[in-house]
């Protein structure tokens, strides 16, 4: 529409500019030619005895007598400055034309040249002077004996040539109508063929997103949208293929993992049996055989560490671990965790929790193994510089920080600080050795709870990790008592671990 309206503005822009200009040219010659015969008809009243010169004055003002070649015209005759002093006596118009149709700037331009000056006026009558008749005004100088200076113009009236305008811009809008509604019927063609297969393809493929793997796209034809179809099919089943074995790859593993777990509890308890009695009558061997024992019995222990640990990933995985929840004061069970873990025994160990109740609806045993996970991973990584211990809450969360000041992660550490068996230096010696799932199964029973855990780190000045947890159920958590960025450290934050990730 815009391109259409502006193409027609400039097109009947020229349309009426030409008109007006032939109109001009045709005028501007018209009154030449009754000028100069005006002119020669004035200066042989001087000479020839039959021709009056208030015959030809009165002729000047009949516009009756024009030629059938000729247009319709009307005319004003004024005496110049000059001669206005001597007389007044040829000064007129036709059919009751206004004087004052005529502007003074044409006058002095025509008084100025002596040559003939066009402009474009309004015609006024004295009998209807509310109408007026757009015109074009010719004038020029002529002289009427003895010695008279007078101004003569002829005004041709515009009336065809804006009817003719008229016309023509009655047929251009009618033309632009008819090819703004061809343009729209095109334009709804084509985005039915075109937008409405794309939309459809969008449609599907948000399905798909969705989990839908059994969508297809109807193909249509043999054109570019059809042979999209096409290609948009094969790949959505290549998808679903590979998802397909993906989640049975998945599936077995899991099995195998539980499966493995399960089986082996059986053999490590008889196992653990023997190795106790070794460990109990270890006093009795010899040095080396005692010491093989007190390895044997840690080792086992260790192992029945990470079959735990690989059964409680199982649990997460099949989507089977459930929460026995009970109103519990958090307080002493994170107490009870530094006592068990002996963390009073390291240098600079700090808890800060004031004097009162952080009670909470929670499962006190995993909350009691984010703890100890936590607190033990602090241990391991503090190189003695000490571990803080502190305990925040608000009106309808309860958190727990667990801060070190010993070696820290990067932050390409972090990206991955939360995975299944990963360690950020597997071969630095540790005082306790770890499976490499705490971790992940802290952050695993925090979203249980509908809860976080951040984690923030830099290389050098140790690691602060921070889990915050509803004080009931179903309620989300809107606030951090604690803030993850240690106010001793201006770091920035590393990614969050909270229950809304996937």
């Amino acid at each position: 529409m815009v391109v259409t309206a502006i193409v027609g503005t400039l097109l009947y822009s020229r349309i009426s500019d030409g008109i007006y200009r032939e109109k001009v040219n045709a005028a501007v010659a018209e009154a030449q030619s009754l000028t100069d015969y005006t002119q020669a008809q004035l200066d042989a009243t001087r000479y020839r005895t039959d021709i009056s010169l208030t015959k030809v004055i009165s002729d000047i003002f009949r516009v009756s007598d024009v030629s059938p070649t000729t247009s319709i015209r009307e005319t004003i005759m004024l005496a110049s400055p000059q001669t206005a002093k001597k007389s007044h006596n040829f000064e007129g118009s036709s059919n009751g034309v206004l004087i004052s149709t005529i502007p003074q700037e044409l006058r002095k331009e025509v008084r100025k040249t002596f040559y003939s000056k066009s402009m474009r006026v309004k015609i006024s009558y004295q009998d209807r002077a509310s109408a007026t008749i757009d015109a074009i005004a010719v004038g020029r100088v002529i002289g009427i004996p003895p010695s008279y200076v007078y101004e003569i113009y002829y005004l041709f009236p515009l009336t065809q040539q804006s009817q003719l305008i008229s016309l023509i811009r009655g047929w251009m809008l009618g033309t632009a109508g008819v090819l703004i509604l061809m343009i729209a019927i095109i334009t709804w063609y084509v985005v039915r063929k075109v937008v409405l297969p794309v939309r459809e393809v969008a449609d599907v493929a948000e399905k798909l997103s969705e989990g839908d793997l059994g969508r297809r796209l109807a193909v249509r034809g043999e054109d570019e949208m059809g042979r999209l179809a096409i290609s948009f099919n094969e790949m959505a089943l290549s998808m679903q293929q590979q998802i397909s074995r993906l989640e049975n790859l998945s599936r077995l593993q899991q099995r195998f993992v539980s499966d493995v777990s399960h089986e082996l509890r059986t053999p490590l308890t008889t196992i653990r049996m023997a190795s106790q009695i070794l460990y109990d009558s270890r006093s009795a061997l010899d040095p080396a055989a005692s010491r093989s024992a007190e390895l044997l019995i840690s080792q086992i222990e260790r192992f029945e560490t990470l079959l735990t640990d690989l059964l409680e990933v199982s649990r997460f995985d099949a989507r089977a671990a459930i929460l026995e929840t009970k109103d519990v004061d958090l307080k002493p069970l994170v107490l009870k965790v530094i006592d068990q873990l002996q963390a009073h025994e390291i240098a600079d160990f700090s808890f800060q929790g004031p004097d009162n109740e952080y009670r909470a609806h929670v499962d006190d045993r995993r909350i009691e193994r984010i703890i100890r996970n936590l607190i033990s991973n602090a241990i391991d990584h503090s190189e003695n510089k000490g571990v803080t211990v502190t305990m925040r809450q608000s009106e309808h969360e309860v958190a727990i920080g667990v801060r070190d000041h010993g070696i820290g992660f990067t932050d390409r550490d972090a990206d991955r600080l939360f995975d299944r068996f990963w360690r950020a230096d597997p071969s630095r010696s540790r005082v306790r050795g770890g499976t490499g799932l705490g971790l992940s199964i802290a952050l695993d029973d925090a979203k249980l709870h509908q809860g976080t855990l951040k984690a923030w780190g830099r290389p050098g000045n140790g690691a602060h990790f921070v889990v915050t947890l509803p004080k009931n159920p179903g309620i989300p958590i809107t606030g951090d008592p604690i803030e993850v960025i240690p106010s001793d450290q201006p770091s920035t934050l590393l990614p969050d671990f909270d229950s809304d990730e996937n």
